[in-house]
């Protein structure tokens, strides 16, 4: 962050500024460069714009100046609109000039290769020694719907009337700004403020996120994103948000390719790039959606039951679904099936109280009402449903009374009684443009796809409040003997791990011809390399060895494979193991990710760990409270917590393994990259950690 620029005048320069320069404007009215020129004017803003050209006195009616030198007055923000080799020159105008803020529109900077990253630093090198701060390069601008400050060349802001709304939007995407846009004023979503960061060089996400926060005309953000830059900014922001009563939604698009190659653990495999983002978010209290649609449709829902509304963490949100159409509701509990969602049925004791009061159901975990109620009485179940226990949500399904009745079709949810700790949302099955805005207006979440509908449910009812960042716990105490550096062979993980305070299965490591140890049969014999990570793909692994004969054979026979499948590998003998076991195997993970810092993970273990994409992942490190929520979160875990009179395992026991695993954060020096225990064995008294790998930068 640029401190060479006070706050204030930042925020005001970047997202209300009342003197803008528009350098490289177009005199042609067609061309891009002319747009903010022209919706500046169309959209009614107050200030001054200076429109720079060095070509005309006059551009679009207005006069223009051939540099900033000559402008008459100071100026708050620049855009520039000129090829990228000018871009640098242009910097010390712009500082003359008074200018807080520069946006740049030019692109041919660290979007294009490793010249166009090297022109950016340079660029934004110079931003800083001068005291500017930098939104993009290659950003299509912003915009203070309010104010008519359109600096942008987005054609989206070409329409007759913008609406001013209390939902601002920051987008990583400029290609989709406008898409994003259309999307939402088509639904009836006003705007009050719309920045695209570009290539987000100096202006990060976060600081915009940080300055809404404080903006009055905004009640809600969304966020359009494709990685994380400045994660600490990020997130200090996000809380600040969730603090204020401002829901934060974010669509995020796509996967991070850092950090992909780094992995050499299961842990990669199974929660990547994508996961560590959603863990991120979920702990800094933003609501993550994985559909477009729903980025912008689960607003009404967020804004009316974020404050009120309980998260769901220890079981799969239950919604009651009531329809007019049979056909509508099943492709919605087709698509909640997906994003963990339960549609529930209807007690008996519920049922016998409708009946009660005229209205007969059937127990069944969608009320089909088709020709079966009057509007009285769909609004008086709708509103029996918001005050009943048994479920979180409610959904209501309307079929194409929607498209041609659109006002008998939503009085009753809109005349209902609806309180503020349960969500209601409505899918309209047909397109019915005038029942969507007639329930938004009224505050009440409606969807046009089944899709939508169930990710905004399952975002909504499975978010987070922001996670605590101060667990307490020391920082782990590094083994004297264990190397700093680089991966480390098992037998100096095991050393790690103990240190840690985890519990290990006892091991011996033998080298040479050595064959004694103390470990009482039977035992398990496993190669010692730090090259050979996956010990299986080597077939360097023997269990259930009951001799000390049988252990020199098998230790003979294991070498010989190991030298065969990986003839470089540095060997550092073999480690024999006590032969342990458990009720069920997990892995237990750690890795840094290079985005968003050290996250852990509990998940399904064994062989083919990351083919079963059961598991659970938080930033490390983790207090007792977060361990147990990650531990209902894996549903392996359901055969050890009660699960039909199965014998159960020591949860407490896991539970303190995964916060002192995730410890591991704390560590300065060394830096652990990676580090994994698979399996662990979780079993009546305790958890055992029997494989450990760890890696460390």
């Amino acid at each position: 962050m640029n401190t060479l620029v006070n706050q204030d005048d930042f925020i005001r320069a970047l997202m209300d500024p009342r003197r803008v320069a528009l350098v490289g404007v177009s005199s042609n009215a067609k061309k891009n460069t002319a747009r903010p020129l022209l919706f500046m004017r169309k959209h009614g803003f107050s200030g001054r714009i200076y429109p720079v050209n060095p070509q005309h006195d006059e551009v679009l009616g207005v006069q223009a100046y051939a540099a900033l030198s000559e402008l008459p007055e100071p100026v708050d923000h620049v855009f520039i609109m000129v090829a990228h080799d000018l871009v640098e020159d242009l910097l010390e105008e712009c500082a003359t000039a008074g200018a807080k803020v520069v946006t740049v529109y030019s692109d041919g900077f660290g979007e294009s290769g490793p010249d166009g990253v090297q022109r950016q630093a340079k660029l934004v090198q110079r931003a800083r020694a001068l005291g500017l701060r930098l939104l993009g390069p290659n950003s299509i601008g912003l915009a203070n719907i309010a104010s008519g400050c359109i600096i942008s060349v987005n054609a989206a802001f070409a329409a007759d009337d913008l609406v001013p709304g209390h939902v601002s939007m920051v987008s990583q995407s400029g290609s989709m700004m406008g898409s994003l846009l259309s999307r939402a004023a088509a639904r009836g979503f006003g705007f009050a403020k719309s920045i695209s960061v570009g290539n987000e060089a100096d202006i990060s996400v976060g600081e915009i996120l940080n300055a809404l926060v404080d903006d009055e005309n905004t009640h809600s953000i969304l966020l359009f994103l494709e990685t994380i830059r400045e994660a600490p900014i990020l997130a200090a922001a996000l809380r600040r948000a969730y603090d204020a009563g401002k829901p934060v939604i974010v669509y995020k698009l796509g996967r991070s390719e850092l950090g992909e190659v780094l992995s050499r653990s299961h842990t990669g495999a199974i929660a990547g790039d994508d996961a560590a983002m959603g863990a991120f978010l979920r702990a800094h209290g933003a609501i993550r959606v994985r559909t477009l649609e729903a980025l912008f449709e689960t607003l009404p829902m967020a804004e009316a039951y974020a404050k009120d509304a309980v998260p769901i963490h220890d079981r799969k949100p239950r919604v009651a679904i009531m329809t007019t159409t049979g056909g509508g509701a099943a492709t919605v509990v087709d698509a909640m099936g997906l994003m963990g969602l339960e549609a529930v049925s209807p007690p008996v004791e519920f049922v016998e109280r409708m009946a009660q009061r005229g209205l007969r159901l059937r127990p069944s975990p969608v009320i089909d009402l088709t020709m079966a109620a009057s509007g009285v009485q769909y609004q008086d179940l709708l509103e029996q449903l918001l005050q009943a226990p048994w479920c979180d949500g409610v959904l209501s399904v309307v079929g194409s009374s929607a498209q041609f009745h659109p006002e008998y079709a939503v009085r009753p949810l809109i005349g209902a009684h609806r309180p503020a700790d349960k969500p209601l949302a409505v899918f309209l099955a047909p397109e019915a443009g005038t029942s969507l805005r007639l329930l938004y207006e009224q505050g009440i979440a409606a969807f046009r796809t089944p899709e939508s509908c169930a990710d905004a449910l399952s975002a909504f009812l499975y978010r987070n409040a922001p996670e605590p960042t101060d667990v307490g716990g020391g920082v782990p105490i590094w083994p004297a003997d264990v190397p700093k550096q680089g991966p480390l062979n098992e037998f100096e993980a095991i050393q790690v791990f103990d240190a840690l305070g985890i519990c290990t299965a006892s091991a011996q490591l033998l080298q040479g011809c050595q064959q004694q140890h103390d470990l009482p049969y039977p035992v398990v014999a496993k190669i010692c390399s730090r090259d050979i990570p996956h010990k299986t793909e080597v077939n360097g692994v023997r269990t259930d060895i009951m001799t000390a004969d049988a252990l020199q054979e098998q230790t003979q026979d294991l070498l010989a494979d190991v030298a065969r499948r990986r003839p470089q590998a540095r060997l550092d003998g073999v480690l024999v193991q006590s032969m342990e076991r458990g009720l069920i195997e997990l892995i237990l993970g750690y890795r840094r990710d290079p985005l968003v810092g050290p996250t852990v993970i509990l998940g399904a273990g064994g062989i083919a760990a990351e083919l079963n994409q059961d598991y659970s992942i938080r930033l490390a490190p983790v207090g007792l409270s977060t361990a147990r929520q990650m531990i209902t979160e894996v549903r392996l875990t359901r055969l050890v917590r009660g699960y039909r009179n199965l014998p159960q395992g020591d949860i407490d026991a896991l539970a303190d393994a995964i916060v002192r695993f995730s410890h591991l954060a704390d560590l300065d020096s060394p830096v652990v990259e990676e580090a994994e225990v698979n399996p662990l064995f979780v079993q009546e008294n305790g958890v055992v950690a029997i494989d450990a790998l760890v890696r460390v930068a």
